[in-house]
């Protein structure tokens, strides 16, 4: 089970969030590159879930995430992640939910790629109010391959990796005050599969 809270925020707050002394500690820094699967009648958008590869440095990932809820940026969903290789969809093997693994197995001949992320990834690891938070900074864009539809992605996630809820929501109004001024730090409940198939329908 995977709870985060997702922000989005401006080029012009970036360089004032980075000067946060909460982010003053190490980071580490990934880019990360992804392609959303789907069916030609989008089965698996009905289902309100989402499949990607992911290529994470030299390793290969396989994802999938069902619905989830999503409120005030704040989102809890189902995740499975594991190593795979590229095109193989090897769902049985990764989803420990035997029905989900078989619908996904039925599925796969009908697979094909929508839409691509490409971005670079800062993490930091906090500790804030008796929780450990994961902050995730994406720089990049969302793009649709074979097409010149694109669009720019910056956003602030908060995964919350032990403790309180609560912590996350906290953790985000910490930041939002900086030594340099405010940062508009907004709640957004479209996750970048989301902002993908928006593009994508525009091919």
């Amino acid at each position: 089970m995977e709870t985060e809270l997702k922000l989005s925020l401006t080029d012009a707050d970036l360089p004032r969030l980075l000067a946060h002394p909460l982010l003053a500690g190490a980071s580490k820094t990934q880019r990360l590159l992804n392609t959303y699967f789907d069916t030609p009648h989008l089965a698996l958008q009905q289902r309100r879930m989402a499949v990607r590869e992911r290529l994470a440095g030299d390793q290969w990932l396989l994802t999938v995430k069902t619905a989830g809820q999503s409120q005030n940026g704040l989102s809890r969903r189902s995740e499975w992640e594991g190593p795979t290789t590229p095109g193989a969809l090897q769902f049985d093997t990764l989803v420990d939910d035997a029905a989900l693994a078989a619908d996904l197995m039925a599925m796969r001949p009908n697979l094909k790629a929508l839409f691509c992320t490409d971005f670079e990834r800062q993490r930091w690891v906090i500790e804030h109010d008796g929780a450990q938070i994961e902050v995730a900074l994406d720089q990049g864009r969302i793009h649709v391959p074979g097409t010149d539809l694109s669009e720019p992605l910056l956003e602030l996630e908060l995964e919350l990796l032990s403790g309180p809820e609560s912590a996350l929501m906290a953790l985000a109004d910490v930041l939002r005050q900086t030594p340099q001024g405010p940062v508009a730090l907004t709640p957004s409940d479209a996750s970048k599969a989301q902002r993908g198939m928006g593009l994508w329908r525009r091919a």
